[in-house]
């Protein structure tokens, strides 16, 4: 053969120095690389090199046999393989975590992205323990409708999916906006404080009527706070002290904060809780409701605008104008129908431990109990977190902040 292609196959136990020197024996021969891809999964190498094949098949199988048998790996030779160009469309990132992921799960994911015209080109495992998660390099793929079949994957199989845009669109500065009670910290701040005055019975009936949809979230927050009225100030400082991070919630925002991202969270409770952690995190804006105190007391009454469902997504809206970013650059997380507009203007929108509602309507979801998991969406690896992060106190994501 003395033109087209030569695909040069090695495979076996990882030999260290093997490319190296398969790239070197068929240097002599001047032909052009078209590709080159090297994986190694528990021990065992696999490498491709797709080469011009000017000077013969014979001669770079001659060559390569070499360095074979040098390195005890197994050799293949294909001539005449396509160098295939990128599909128009695509590329996407797909990740998908389970706790366990089994492969009828992987199964029904890979067969989706095939009956959407796609293919996987790259895999790699982005956390092992306690979860599995990998992310597959998808070309081909309309992210649009690659979302919404694998959404249907995930919701049978019991995984998580967040398929996203890959290339420049998967890298680079974000806006990341996350809900706070019951997302960024286990307690609902409502909820401690009405503990405090003695109401809780109160509060929870209000919150049934709420879900029940007897009344709005402006009418149920009002509601509610009324019930606070008389309870002295001091009461915030403990209640501030009670509040528990959800984990994995301080290691996110360290990452996140580590790659230029713009932090923010915003709540339906209360900026005289939510405004001091935040700033005890890093994180650059807070916005929530703001309780009305008068001569040391709160007055059963908040002021300003009131921060539902709208106001958050708005929020969202003026954080990334700010930030210089497009709305496409945007991450939102949330668990409950109050976060509902903000996760569907964001670039993604990530339901956290969420109601069957949020889910359906969310971009991807993360149904295990570690905020943290978001990065793992975002393709950031646990050994890219851990080697970025040494920190040996990381006392701020126990289950006491």
């Amino acid at each position: 053969m003395s033109s087209g292609t030569a695909l040069l196959t090695l495979t076996g136990d990882d030999s260290p120095g093997a490319v190296t020197d398969l790239l070197a024996a068929v240097a002599a021969f001047d032909e052009d690389v078209l590709d080159l891809g090297q994986v190694v999964v528990r021990g065992r190498l696999t490498v491709s090199l797709l080469l011009t094949c000017r000077s013969g098949s014979d001669a770079l199988r001659d060559a390569a046999a070499g360095v074979a048998r040098a390195h005890g790996l197994h050799l293949a030779l294909t001539a005449d393989v396509d160098d295939v160009p990128t599909p128009p469309s695509g590329p996407a990132s797909v990740v998908v975590i389970g706790a366990p992921l089994g492969t009828a799960a992987l199964a029904a994911i890979t067969s989706a992205i095939d009956a959407q015209g796609a293919r996987v080109e790259r895999a790699r495992r982005l956390v092992r323990t306690p979860l599995t998660g990998l992310e597959l390099q998808v070309s081909g793929a309309d992210v649009t409708s690659l979302r919404r079949a694998l959404a249907l994957q995930a919701s049978d199989h019991a995984v998580d999916v967040a398929v996203a845009p890959g290339g420049l669109d998967r890298r680079g500065r974000r806006l990341l906006v996350m809900d706070v009670d019951s997302t960024f910290i286990q307690d609902e701040v409502i909820e401690l404080l009405a503990r405090h005055a003695g109401v809780e019975a109160q509060v929870a009936a209000v919150t049934e009527r709420a879900m029940r949809g007897e009344l709005d979230f402006a009418e149920s927050l009002h509601e509610r706070v009324a019930t606070l009225a008389g309870l002295p100030e001091s009461v915030l400082a403990d209640v501030r002290r009670d509040v528990r991070l959800t984990p994995g919630a301080a290691t996110l925002v360290r990452t996140v904060k580590r790659l230029g991202f713009t932090v923010a969270v915003v709540s339906g409770g209360f900026i005289e809780i939510v405004g001091p952690l935040a700033a005890e995190l890093g994180i650059d804006h807070a916005h929530a409701n703001i309780l009305e105190i008068r001569d040391g007391r709160l007055t059963g009454r908040v002021t300003g605008q009131v921060v539902d469902r709208a106001e958050k997504a708005r929020a969202l809206r003026r954080f990334a104008h700010a930030a210089g970013l497009p709305l496409s650059r945007t991450v939102a997380v949330g668990d409950g129908a109050n976060d509902l507009d903000m996760l569907a203007i964001a670039g993604l929108g990530i339901a956290f431990n969420a109601k069957p509602v949020v889910r359906a309507e969310a971009h991807a979801s993360v149904s295990v109990p570690y905020l943290d998991a978001v990065l793992y969406l975002l393709g950031i690896s646990r050994d890219e977190i851990d080697a970025a992060e040494p920190i040996p106190d990381d006392s701020l994501d126990s289950p006491h902040a």
